[in-house]
């Protein structure tokens, strides 16, 4: 798979502990709404139960985030997340929070599955090959 398809897209909302005493979200906030966007993704796809019972874990292998503008607390971000690639281990994501049609963020993750009988990167499970 090599299309961009948006698989996840949610209303963030700001908590006082993502800001800093101007009332900006800290850097390092993104990379975890990155991760609760990818959350989603694969939550539609295979609950963590049945991850579980496959023996499979989802794992990340590269994160990358380019920061473009200061969110702060009086915005009202929106978190999306693109399935941009496949393959028989990894997938690609990427990401983007935006308010009022403004970019504040963009990003990049890549990752796969790991087995934790075997301790080796498993095969993605056919649902998302599929995609």
């Amino acid at each position: 798979m090599t299309e961009r398809k948006l698989v996840a897209e949610q209303e963030i909302e700001i908590k006082v502990y993502d800001i800093d005493v101007m009332g900006i979200v800290s850097n390092i906030v993104y990379v975890r709404w990155f991760e609760d966007l990818r959350t989603a993704f694969i939550n539609q796809y295979m609950t963590i139960s049945e991850m579980m019972n496959a023996d499979i874990n989802p794992i990340l292998m590269r994160t990358e985030v380019d920061y473009k503008a200061p969110l702060t607390i009086h915005d009202k971000p929106i978190g999306r997340c693109w399935l941009v690639k496949t393959s028989k281990l990894k997938w690609e994501l990427e990401f983007e929070i935006i308010s009022n049609h403004k970019v504040h963020c963009e990003g990049y993750q890549k990752g796969g599955f790991y087995n934790v009988v075997t301790k080796k990167i498993a095969p993605l499970p056919e649902v998302f090959t599929k995609l």
